[in-house]
């Protein structure tokens, strides 16, 4: 008897996309309501919003960005030529799945040693960076090292940095309807230089 294998299709992948991020939001509900609420509060009193992540992790942060700005809060992306320094009062917003990156962990140290708050999104809370969080976000997926397919059958970091993005959704989505604004209030925000 030959066994027969069948090449997954891109609308299996979809749904195992799909439902590893279910999974992971469900958790993040039940676990972690609170300290969202947490991480949101923080960056609606903040003077500024910095945001920092390394490849994949940074573009989601970057479309966090993108719709704070939206919002109508002053933020920049950490290593722009136009970010300026961090200050007492300011967040940082900070994405690594081990909480280990280098560059990250010392922009952590720096932003926290200047008395700015940071919101950390990691899978490892005992990490550095989530010790000098003030608000840090566990989210229940692979780090990116993570080869074994125990938490996530996708590559690398992946469900991690979906859920990057559907937590500063979330953040943004929880400031907006706080704000009472309009979406076309926020409209005149958008870029015009396309």
């Amino acid at each position: 008897m030959t066994e027969t294998t069948t090449t997954p299709t891109a609308a299996d992948a979809l749904g195992l996309i799909f439902a590893e991020n279910s999974r992971v939001v469900d958790a993040l509900r039940s676990a972690s309501a609170s300290v969202l609420d947490d991480a949101a509060s923080l960056l609606a009193a903040a003077p500024r919003v910095f945001v920092l992540g390394a490849g994949r992790s940074g573009l989601a942060l970057k479309m966090t960005a993108m719709r704070l700005m939206h919002l109508g809060l002053t933020v920049h992306v950490v290593g722009e030529v136009t970010s300026p320094a961090i200050a007492a009062g300011d967040v940082l917003l900070a994405a690594s799945g081990s909480g280990t990156t280098d560059a990250i962990v010392r922009a952590a140290e720096k932003a926290h040693s200047v008395d700015a708050s940071i919101v950390a999104l990691t899978t490892a809370p005992e990490s550095p960076l989530g010790q000098v969080a003030a608000v840090t976000v566990v989210i229940p997926a692979a780090a990116k090292q993570d080869h074994a397919g125990q938490v996530s059958a996708q590559y690398s970091g992946g469900l991690f940095e979906q859920a990057v993005l559907l937590v500063g959704d979330a953040l943004f989505h929880t400031l907006w309807q706080a704000s009472g604004a309009t979406a076309d209030q926020l409209w005149p925000r958008h870029a015009n230089l396309e």
